[in-house]
C-alpha cells in the first residue's frame, strides 16, 4: 500500500500533467474569431458609430416548425454568443427563432481601438439587429453582463420586449457602493496580466465552486486563446472599458420600470460581484449573495417570476442545463 507521502506525490504528478495538457490544448485565436467555429451561421451587420464602421456578428438559428416566436440571447463579459448553443438547439427544437448577437467588443464583433461603452450603446445595437431582421417583438434573455444590457434595452424598448428573463445577471446590487473606482488603466493593467492559469482559476472558483469538468474547458480556452494573439492588448483594453461601464452605469434603480413580463432563474449558489477583491474580507461577505439577491429583484419588478436553482453558481445553463431549460421552456408557453 502506498505511503500517504508518496499517494500524495502521486496526486500531484497526476494534477500538474492534467493542468499543462489542458493548457497545451490552448491554440492562439484571431481577435475576430475568424478561426474559431460557433454552433451554427453566423451573420453581420455594419453599424457606423463614434467615426468608425464597426462589425456586429450574430447567429439568426430558425426553427423546422416555427411556432411564430422569437427569443434573443444576451451573453455575458467572459463570454460571447458560442457559449449558447445547447439553449439554441432546444429551443429552436420547440419552435422558436433564435437570435444570438455578439456584442461590439466581444466574439466576433469588431474590436474598436476607441469606443465610448454605454449600456444604451449596445441596447441600440441589439436593436439595429433585429431590425435587420424585421423583428420587432421578441423574448430578451441576457446572462451576467448580458443581464445588465437586456434590462436597458427592455427599459429603452419596452414595445419590442414581449418577454423579459434574467439568468444569474450581474448589477443587481451598485457595486460602486462598496468597491472603490478603479480607474480604465488600472483595469487594462490586470486585464494583461491574464492567462491559461488565471482565467481557469478564476472560473473554477467563481463559476463552479472548484468543482471542475472537461466540458467547461471550451470556455477557458476561448479567452486563453486570445492572451496569445500578438495583439491581445486591444482585446485587453476593450475589457478595461467594459468594465468602466459596468461599474459606472448601474440598472438596478431601475427594476421598477419593466413592464414585460419578467421571468428570473437564479443559480444561489453564485457569489459573483465587480471589484470583490478590492474590498475588505468583511464586505467581500456582503456581496454577490444571490440567495438573497433574486428574492430582492423579484420584489423590485412588477410583473416577475423567481426560479431558484439551489446548488447551481454563476452559469446554469453549463452547469446543469436541463434544470435551467425547463423553467424557461415553462415561461416562455405561458
Amino acid at each position: 500500500m502506498l505511503s500517504n507521502k508518496l499517494l500524495y506525490l502521486c496526486t500531484i504528478i497526476l494534477f500538474t500533467t492534467f493542468s499543462y495538457g489542458q493548457k497545451d490544448k490552448v491554440r492562439k485565436l484571431a481577435i475576430d474569431l475568424s478561426d474559431y467555429e460557433y454552433p451554427h451561421q453566423v451573420s453581420f451587420i455594419t453599424l457606423h458609430e463614434q467615426g468608425q464602421d464597426l462589425r456586429m456578428a450574430f447567429m439568426d438559428v430558425k426553427p423546422q416548425k416555427p411556432n411564430g416566436k422569437s427569443i434573443m440571447l444576451l451573453h455575458g463579459k467572459n463570454f460571447n454568443g458560442a457559449y449558447w448553443g445547447e439553449t439554441i438547439d432546444a429551443l429552436t427544437a420547440k419552435g422558436y427563432r433564435v437570435i444570438v448577437p455578439d456584442q461590439v467588443g466581444f466574439g466576433k464583433s469588431t474590436k474598436p481601438m476607441h469606443f465610448q461603452y454605454s449600456f444604451q450603446q449596445l441596447a441600440i445595437n441589439t436593436k439595429q439587429v433585429l431590425d435587420s431582421l424585421h423583428l420587432d417583438k421578441v423574448t430578451v434573455l441576457g446572462h451576467s453582463m448580458g443581464g445588465m444590457l437586456a434590462t436597458r434595452f427592455a427599459l429603452m424598448y419596452p414595445e419590442t420586449t414581449e418577454k423579459f428573463v434574467l439568468l444569474n445577471p450581474i448589477g443587481l446590487e451598485d457595486y460602486k457602493l462598496k468597491v472603490p473606482y478603479q480607474s480604465i488603466d488600472t483595469w487594462y493593467a490586470g486585464e494583461l496580466k491574464k492567462d491559461y492559469e488565471s482565467i481557469k482559476a478564476y472560473q473554477e472558483k467563481n463559476y463552479y465552486d472548484n468543482h471542475w469538468k472537461p466540458e467547461y474547458d471550451e470556455w477557458v480556452n476561448l479567452l486563453a486563446g486570445w492572451t496569445l494573439n500578438d495583439d491581445y492588448s486591444l482585446i485587453a483594453y476593450n475589457a478595461a472599458l467594459t468594465y468602466d461601464m459596468i461599474f459606472t452605469q448601474p440598472v438596478v434603480y431601475e427594476f421598477q420600470d419593466i413592464t414585460s413580463p419578467t421571468l428570473l432563474i437564479i443559480g444561489t449558489r453564485d457569489r459573483t460581484a465587480l471589484g470583490k477583491p478590492l474590498v475588505s474580507p468583511e464586505v467581500r461577505k456582503t456581496m454577490g449573495l444571490y440567495n438573497e439577491l433574486g428574492k430582492r429583484t423579484q420584489q423590485k419588478i412588477p410583473n416577475s417570476q423567481l426560479v431558484e436553482l439551489e446548488g447551481l453558481g454563476h452559469l446554469p445553463h453549463i452547469e446543469a442545463f436541463d434544470r435551467f431549460i425547463q423553467p424557461l421552456l415553462e415561461f416562455l408557453a405561458q
